[in-house]
């Protein structure tokens, strides 16, 4: 069993279906065993984990210790006086240790599970198609931290300033609850970071051709209100600068998406031998229609002959009269 799951005694490619059931359980326990291995080791560190995980709370104190000074807004003064975070209940401190846990977890597990899924596919591919295999995993994953990374340095912080600025309006004070805290800066950095997966999810559609990239190049308007949605539901207060600035973000992701995807589909299509633009298959059809419709179009049956049209029509044919006899001048009247 454990050499099983540490290496494999069969190529892929000669393994019938239920060894490849087997293979996806192995995969799915080497996801699972490095999960568990990164919550192990959050809990053996159970002060440093969640000190790190304070840092927005911090910045949002002192945006002057913050990377992204610049990007902050000065504090009220019921932030800049609050003090350490409070916890009411035993099992709200183990849900602090569990969030930090759960987001370690992922973190280190996220390698590995893109690493799995594409080895798990790759004998399904194509030789030019394992060799871009390896970018896209790479894509997907700084996409993530990229993601993650935003809504730790930035989204959590300003969210922070921007609740207690309303709080401060009305004459409201906040207890602010250890387990509830950790729970918002550990959903906000996975949401984010898995939205940024957006246009790799683009990609993929296109190269399995599912959808065309015109096609989502003529609907940009429906996608950008799309996104600003998203990005309203991903933020816990949908504020203008956020707003703008993420939608801009993935707007611009989804259009490189697009030029990546046309470039990938052609390509794909060249190799396969066919039209590099998909919407020439259209105008094919159409002419194919159109000499179809020419060769099968029905003849017109004649008119079926009864004996009354028979005679009316000797009737209206002109008689015929005999030469005249030679000699005879009454010809020439």
């Amino acid at each position: 069993m454990l050499s099983s799951l540490i290496r494999r005694n069969k190529p892929r490619s000669e393994m019938s279906f239920l060894e490849h059931l087997d293979d996806l359980r192995i995969s799915l326990i080497r996801v699972v065993t490095v999960f568990a291995v990164g919550m192990v080791a959050a809990l053996a560190f159970y002060r440093e984990t969640p000190a790190l995980l304070s840092l927005p709370l911090e910045w949002a104190k002192h945006p002057e210790t913050s990377p992204l000074a610049f990007a902050l807004s000065e504090p009220g003064p019921g932030l800049v006086n609050m003090g350490e975070l409070k916890e009411f209940t035993f099992m709200g401190v183990w849900k602090v240790l569990m969030y930090a846990a759960f987001g370690v977890g992922v973190a280190v597990a996220s390698p590995v599970f893109l690493y799995e899924t594409a080895r798990f596919v790759g004998p399904a591919l194509t030789d030019r198609e394992k060799q871009g295999l390896v970018p896209f995993c790479a894509a997907a994953l700084i996409l993530f931290m990229l993601g993650a990374a935003l809504a730790f340095y930035w989204l959590s912080p300003m969210s922070i300033q921007i609740w207690q600025h309303f709080a401060e309006g009305m004459r409201m004070e906040v207890t602010w609850q250890a387990s509830d805290y950790y729970a918002f800066v550990v959903m906000m950095c996975l949401l984010t970071g898995l939205t940024f997966q957006f246009p790799l999810a683009l990609i993929v559609l296109m190269w399995l051709e599912l959808v065309r990239p015109r096609t989502l190049l003529k609907s940009w308007r429906g996608m950008l209100v799309g996104i600003m949605f998203l990005v309203a539901l991903i933020t816990p207060i949908a504020e203008p600068i956020s707003l703008l600035v993420m939608t801009g973000v993935l707007f611009g992701f989804y259009l490189s998406a697009v030029a990546v995807g046309t470039v990938i589909v052609r390509r794909k299509r060249v190799a396969r031998g066919d039209k590099p633009d998909p919407e020439d298959d259209d105008s094919d059809d159409d002419d194919d229609d159109d000499g179809r419709s020419e060769a099968y179009r029905p003849r017109r049956s004649p008119d079926p002959v009864t004996p009354s049209s028979a005679a009316s029509s000797v009737a209206d044919k002109p008689k015929s009269t005999p030469p005249p006899v030679e000699g005879d001048l009454s010809s020439l009247d």
